[in-house]
C-alpha cells in the first residue's frame, strides 16, 4: 500500500493521531466529498443528536477503493473512523468519541446487479432499505426485513442486524444476508460468502461483521437473498380492553398456524400521541391495547388466515376485529405505528429503548414495566413486536431537570435492563449497543462471552480505530 505521509507529519493531540488533510485530498481528490472545517454536528452525532462527538475530517468514499486507501492509512497512523450511513441510529454508534475520520457511505448507494436466477440483489451500503425494497417490488421481488426507519441504509441495517415488523414470520436482516464485501482495519479487501443457498466453507465470516455496528470492518457491497413479492396482504387491527388482555392473545394466535407476517402491539396512552401528532384516528379509543396484524402470501390463504384469526381473538376478549379493507385507511394505521417514537419526542425528550425477552415473558415483563413507571413516577409507554418479544419503551422526561433526569433514567434503565436479563432476555434487538447501552450490556453480559467478543476485536483490529469504545469493547485504546 502506498506510504502516503510519515510518522513525523501526522498531528496529534494526546496519545490520539489525527488525520492529515493532504493525505485525505489524495485519496479523494474531490473536494466536494471532503469536509475539514465547520463539520455539520449531524455526522458528530446519532440521529437523536443528544450525543455529540469531534471529527476532523468528513470523508464520502464512492468506491471499494477509496475505502480501502482511508482505512489503510488510518490503520498505519492509528486514526480512529467513525462508519456511518444515513445517521438514523439511535443509541450513538455513530457518534465519533475518539475524534479521526468519519467514514460516510451514503453516497455509495447504488444497485449493482439484479439475479433474477439466483433471487439475490447486489446493492452498495449506502442504499436507503426504502429504495431497495421499491426497486425490487417493483420487478415482482420482496426484500422482507423492515425496520421501522425506511430511511435507513442497508450498511446500517447489516450493522445493527435490523429486525422490524416483519420478522415474526421472515426473519431479519441477517436472514438475508448471502454475502459481503468488506475493508477491514488495515485496508484489505474481503468477500465474505456470495449467491450459494448453502456454505459450510470455513468460518462465517459473513455472519461476525452482521450486527458488529461497524467495529470489525466496513461494509462496501451487499448480495441480498429475495423472494416472490406476495400475492396478497391485508391488515387486521384488534382492540383489547387491556394490555395484559391483548398480549395474552398473542401465543394463542402465533400457535394458531395462521403464519402472520406482522403481530404488534400499543398501549392505547402512546396511540393517543400518534393520534395527535399526525391528526389520524383510530377505532375504539376506548381499548386500553391494540394487536395490529399483517397476513400476506397467496390470496385465499391470507383470507383463510385472517378468519382463523378473528375467531381467536374474540374468543379471547377483543373488543372488535376491525379488517383494514380500505387501502387508506391500513396507510393511515400503519402510519402511526411508524411514527410513536417521533410522536413521543414531540411531547418530552425521551430514551427510546428495544430490550428483548422470550415471547412468553412479554406480558409480564411489561407489568413489571407499568409497576414500575408506577412506583418512580416515570412516564414509560410501550409498543412492540409482540410476535418476537421486542418491546420498544418510550421513557420520557415529562419536566424534569437534567440532572434529575439523568439520575433518575439510571436508576430506572437499571432496573429495567436487570428485570429483562432474569427473564433470559437480552439488551437489544435491533437498534444495537452503540454507547447508550453499553454500560447494561457490559454489566448484564457474561464476563467470559464479552472477552471472546474482545479477543475477536484485537485481532481484527489490532489499533482500535474503527468505531473503539462502542457496544462490547472493554479494551480502551491501544
Amino acid at each position: 500500500m502506498e506510504n502516503f505521509t510519515s510518522r513525523e507529519n501526522c498531528a496529534t493531540i494526546g496519545k490520539i493521531p489525527l488525520p492529515d488533510r493532504a493525505v485525505l485530498e489524495r485519496i479523494i481528490p474531490d473536494p466536494s466529498r471532503l469536509i475539514f472545517e465547520n463539520i455539520d454536528p449531524k455526522y458528530l452525532s446519532d440521529k437523536l443528536g443528544r450525543l455529540q462527538g469531534a471529527a476532523q475530517a468528513v470523508a464520502f468514499p464512492l468506491s471499494t477503493a477509496e475505502v480501502s486507501a482511508l482505512l489503510g492509512y488510518a490503520h498505519e497512523y492509528g486514526i480512529s473512523v467513525t462508519p456511518r450511513g444515513a445517521g438514523t441510529n439511535l443509541v450513538g454508534s455513530t457518534v465519533p468519541v475518539r475524534g479521526g475520520i468519519i467514514l460516510d457511505m451514503s453516497r455509495m448507494n447504488r444497485v449493482l446487479e439484479l439475479d433474477e436466477d439466483t433471487m439475490t440483489v447486489t446493492v452498495e451500503p449506502g442504499i436507503l432499505l426504502q429504495d431497495l425494497q421499491a426497486f425490487v417490488e417493483d420487478r415482482g421481488l420482496f426484500y422482507p426485513p423492515d425496520p421501522g426507519e425506511k430511511a435507513s441504509t442497508l450498511g446500517g441495517n447489516i450493522s445493527t442486524n435490523a429486525g422490524g415488523m416483519r420478522a415474526v414470520k421472515y426473519g431479519v436482516t441477517r436472514d438475508y444476508v448471502r454475502g459481503l464485501e468488506i475493508v477491514m482495519a488495515d485496508g484489505t479487501v474481503l468477500t465474505v460468502g456470495g449467491k450459494n443457498v448453502k456454505d459450510a466453507t470455513g468460518l462465517s465470516l459473513k455472519n461476525l461483521i452482521v450486527g458488529a455496528e461497524g467495529t470489525l470492518a466496513v461494509v462496501t457491497k451487499c448480495i441480498l437473498r429475495l423472494i416472490p413479492k406476495p400475492e396478497a396482504s391485508v391488515s387486521v387491527l384488534v382492540p383489547y380492553p387491556d394490555l395484559k388482555t391483548g398480549i395474552g392473545s398473542v401465543l394463542s394466535i402465533l400457535r394458531a398456524n395462521a403464519n402472520p407476517t406482522a403481530v404488534e402491539f400499543m398501549e392505547r396512552k402512546v396511540v393517543a400521541l400518534g393520534e395527535r401528532f399526525l391528526d389520524i384516528q383510530y377505532p375504539r379509543p376506548d381499548a386500553g391495547s391494540y394487536i395490529l396484524l399483517t397476513f400476506d402470501g397467496r390470496k385465499a390463504e391470507v383470507e383463510a388466515n385472517v378468519e382463523r384469526v378473528r375467531s381467536l381473538a374474540l374468543a379471547q376478549g377483543a373488543l372488535e376485529y376491525t379488517i383494514l379493507s380500505d387501502p387508506r385507511q391500513a396507510a393511515d394505521i400503519w402510519k402511526v405505528r411508524g411514527a410513536l417514537v417521533n410522536a413521543v419526542e414531540a411531547v418530552s425528550e425521551q430514551e427510546p429503548v428495544d430490550i428483548v425477552v422470550p415471547i412468553s415473558k412479554t406480558e409480564e415483563y411489561i407489568r413489571y414495566i407499568n409497576d414500575l413507571e408506577r412506583d418512580s413516577g416515570m412516564q414509560m409507554v410501550a409498543f412492540g413486536h409482540a410476535g418476537d418479544g421486542n418491546v420498544h419503551l418510550c421513557v420520557v422526561r415529562g419536566d424534569r431537570t437534567s440532572e434529575e433526569w439523568h439520575t433518575q433514567l439510571r436508576a430506572n434503565m437499571e432496573k429495567a435492563y436487570a428485570r429483562a436479563y432474569q427473564l433470559g432476555g437480552v439488551t437489544s434487538g435491533e437498534h444495537g449497543v452503540g454507547l447508550s447501552k453499553r454500560h447494561y450490556f457490559l454489566r448484564e453480559t457474561a464476563p467470559a462471552n464479552v472477552a471472546v467478543m474482545n479477543r475477536i476485536k484485537d485481532a481484527l483490529d489490532p489499533k482500535h480505530i474503527l468505531n473503539d469504545q462502542k457496544s462490547y469493547i472493554i479494551t480502551g485504546e491501544k
